[in-house]
């Protein structure tokens, strides 16, 4: 073939100089024909539409062209014209076609038809070449690109915080253990018990459950930073929300109070949303569409929010802020509450808030985006500033329509002695803590952050039901393929 630099689908499809001569290479989608002429689709995972090749019969031949099936990599070269059929701009007249890898349609499992979203999580290393994961894959990207610079812009630094760590943040569940000592013969103390001193790192570690104390400790020279790293919990949870590892964001900003905060959280989830809509507009209908078609046969209140509309009710709505007293008030003078239709029963200050409750305060009750703030000190973490009331924190939850919490934060506690006595409540390990009380000691000052879980947040750009299905390769209970 006569060397030709390779252009994008993508690129060509907005392409207006026709008459020129390109070359494309990607995967067949489909092709179909006759005895004068064959149409292929292809991809090359730039774009959520294909690109139509328009093979002569006559000049490549039945031989040539039954290699080319679905699933099959060629490098066309030929001529941009525009289209003449519906649906595409732009079409390609090959005038050579190489089959670079062949592709068997009896063993090749994406076929062109249907297939389920199960189905795919089963063959999770060829989804990609999908129409669905294509776009997933695309604005996860956008979203990974939009995170960096949102916090770049605004003067943050990116810290990388260690994954295997001897600290539990939250004290969030089940920890991974990691090790090298022989597990079928590990060294026992006198105690019986196993000897971590023998160990690598002379200690018991785990891969993290979140960056935030790290991350606490480079705010307090570098003022104001963010994580963006992988986080483990070995829960056996096998739902639609839950992953054994995931990624969290995790901004830390030294001199920052609790409004600070929220004004930092709302800001940063409209900027992502708002990038979304701007750079994603092709693949978020496709996306919206995908539900639309998925949820057709349900009744129509129990259909999700269109998806656009419910990005929109994001960026369009400054977020309400009401503390957690507030809420439970709202939700026990409800309709479903008085009525007994949520599933998990509101008994007064104190009650932990699921979706249902979290869904219907932002859906039903304020219809907009809800900051919960001022939560009971019984249901949070030790790190959590506490109130003068001595019964609440200064923590906040970000509530979105239908996943409920995106983001948990807090302003953290700067004093030394209420965050010691604390620790001590709950017999946390002050000396192995050290480090952190340390940031107390020595030039304490206000300070806040929180966590936004990056495939939640994938969950609701998307419109996805499942959270195995936003990241590329899901780790989860029993399932650590690839």
């Amino acid at each position: 073939m006569e060397h030709i630099r390779r252009s994008k689908v993508a690129h060509l499809l907005k392409e207006t100089g026709f008459g020129k001569e390109v070359n494309v290479k990607g995967w067949v989608r489909t092709r179909r024909g006759n005895k004068f002429v064959n149409f292929i689709a292809l991809n090359d995972g730039s774009s959520i539409h294909n690109l139509q090749i328009v093979a002569d019969t006559t000049k490549f031949g039945d031989e040539l062209l039954r290699r080319i099936a679905t699933g099959s990599a060629i490098s066309v070269n030929g001529t941009l014209n525009e289209s003449e059929g519906s649906g595409q701009n732009v079409e390609i007249q090959a005038a050579e076609i190489e089959v670079i890898g062949e592709c068997s349609p009896d063993h090749y499992p994406l076929q062109p038809k249907k297939h389920s979203l199960e189905f795919l999580r089963e063959i999770a290393h060829l989804r990609f070449r999908t129409n669905t994961f294509g776009a997933i894959t695309r604005v996860r990207h956008a979203m990974i690109f939009a995170v960096h610079q949102f916090f770049s812009n605004k003067g943050f630094y990116n810290i990388h915080t260690p994954i295997i760590t001897a600290s539990d943040a939250e004290g969030a569940g089940e920890m991974f253990r990691v090790t090298t000592l022989d597990l079928n013969n590990p060294p026992k103390t006198e105690d019986g018990e196993i000897d971590y001193s023998q160990d690598f790192f002379g200690k018991s570690t785990h891969l993290t459950v979140s960056g935030q104390l790290e991350g606490e400790l480079a705010a307090m020279g570098m003022s104001d930073i963010y994580t963006f790293g992988p986080t483990f919990r070995a829960e056996n949870s096998n739902t639609t929300r839950h992953l054994a590892e995931f990624w969290m964001i995790e901004p830390e900003m030294a001199f920052y109070d609790l409004n600070d905060n929220m004004d930092l959280a709302e800001e940063f989830t409209k900027y992502l949303i708002n990038y979304a809509l701007a750079h994603c507009a092709e693949d978020l209908a496709f996306l919206s569409k995908r539900l639309q078609e998925e949820e057709k046969n349900k009744k129509a209140d129990e259909r999700s929010m269109e998806l656009l509309e419910k990005l929109r009710f994001v960026v369009e709505n400054d977020y309400a802020r009401i503390t957690y007293s507030e809420a439970i008030d709202i939700l026990m003078n409800s309709k479903p509450h008085k009525k007994g239709k949520f599933q998990y029963q509101i008994t007064g200050f104190g009650s932990d808030l699921q979706a249902e409750h979290e869904r219907f305060l932002v859906e039903k009750h304020f219809k907009k985006p809800v900051i919960l703030t001022d939560y009971p000190m019984s249901i949070k973490a030790f790190y959590m500033k506490q109130s003068d009331d001595g019964k609440t924190v200064r923590a906040m939850d970000v509530l979105f329509p239908q996943i409920g919490e995106i983001i948990g934060g807090s302003q953290r506690e700067d004093n030394y002695d209420k965050l010691l006595e604390r620790m001590r409540v709950l017999n946390l390990p002050e000396k192995e803590m050290y480090w952190y009380l340390d940031t107390r000691r020595f030039g304490s000052v206000p300070h806040s952050g929180f966590g936004l879980g990056f495939e939640r947040l994938m969950l609701f750009v998307t419109g996805m039901t499942n959270i195995r299905d936003v990241i590329p390769f899901p780790r989860s209970p029993k399932n650590a393929e690839f």
